[in-house]
């Protein structure tokens, strides 16, 4: 009899084992850019970088844990932890905790916190949610609803807010985004406007800032929260520099091909402009070929150029 429940408990055991909800996602690429500057005082770049990513997401009843690794780094032989956190529900409310990035948008660039807490709920029509890493100066309060079809949300913030509206019209998507400080002359704010026409997507967005105040975004309008050099695509721009994007996507023959054009100025020998192809194809081996042409036209000289990134990625 005793032998019986030993075999009974071991048998629960390696139930349990193969039964946990575990799940390993993860996506990888490799880019090849060569980039050919007018000026002949430039040295011309040629360069292969590769990224991967794996996510492990692991749940119990209502908790759930993610831990996050990315090689994002050239020549890098490691992965390197990015977000951890527990995530789990109390009696209502969502509780998480730990680190992670509050992703990018067309006026910031990300930012991963380490230490953070989230807590959110809702009474009524009214989503709340509390967010802290333990310094005063990082806590805010987020109040979001709808009324008659218009997204709101409203996050307060230390000597500064977020204030979000979207709504769709006749099939026509707009949203306004902004981030104001009490700081004099720092405040910025987005409107983008998108939609479906004859097959075509149609994206154009506007980001304004005051002249204390840049973007640092990294979203389709552009990568400005590197701080690459000057004479590519992705290079930190100047306090007072308004963003006019427009973004123009259709299916070719079984292909994705994208047309962006953008304009940074109002910033007195910092403006640049630049034109986007991009063609996307799905490959029968499971990966997705993408080429981008880009033409950058700067108000330095020596920075005007054209590259050609080719990139073979995979999601698994």
């Amino acid at each position: 009899m005793k032998k019986q429940l030993l075999i009974a408990a071991v048998a629960a055991t390696m139930t349990s084992v193969a039964m946990a909800d575990i799940s390993i996602a993860g996506a990888a690429k490799v880019n090849y850019k060569t980039t050919d500057f007018d000026s002949a005082t430039v040295r011309d770049t040629n360069l292969f970088t590769n990224e991967a990513d794996i996510k492990i997401t692991g749940k119990s009843g209502e908790t759930t844990v993610v831990m996050n690794f990315a090689n994002d780094s050239t020549g890098a032989d490691s992965f390197s932890a990015e977000d951890n956190y527990v995530k789990t529900s109390i009696e209502g409310v969502s509780l998480q905790a730990g680190n992670w990035d509050n992703g990018n948008n067309a006026l910031r660039a990300s930012e991963r916190g380490t230490g953070k807490f989230e807590a959110s709920t809702s009474m009524g029509p009214v989503g709340i949610k509390y967010q802290t890493s333990g310094d005063d100066s990082d806590d805010s309060v987020t109040l979001s609803t709808e009324l008659s079809g218009v997204a709101l949300s409203y996050k307060e913030k230390h000597k500064s807010e977020e204030i979000k509206v979207s709504t769709a019209v006749s099939g026509v998507s707009i949203s306004y985004f902004a981030m104001n400080s009490d700081t004099a002359n720092s405040d910025k704010s987005v409107v983008e406007v998108s939609g479906a026409f004859g097959g075509v997507d149609i994206k154009v967005a506007q980001a304004t800032t005051d002249t204390g105040a840049r973007v640092t975004g990294d979203t389709w309008m552009g990568d400005f929260e590197s701080t690459a050099a000057a004479g590519t695509t992705a290079y930190d721009l100047e306090n007072g520099q308004d963003v006019r994007a427009i973004s123009l996507k259709t299916s070719i023959a079984g292909n994705t091909v994208e047309f962006r054009n953008v304009d940074v100025d109002d910033v007195t020998g910092s403006d640049m402009s630049y034109n986007k192809f991009i063609v996307t194809r799905p490959l029968a081996n499971g990966t997705t070929f993408e080429a981008t042409y880009t033409d950058l036209d700067d108000s330095v000289a020596t920075n005007d150029s054209a590259q050609l990134d080719l990139e073979l990625a995979v999601k698994f």
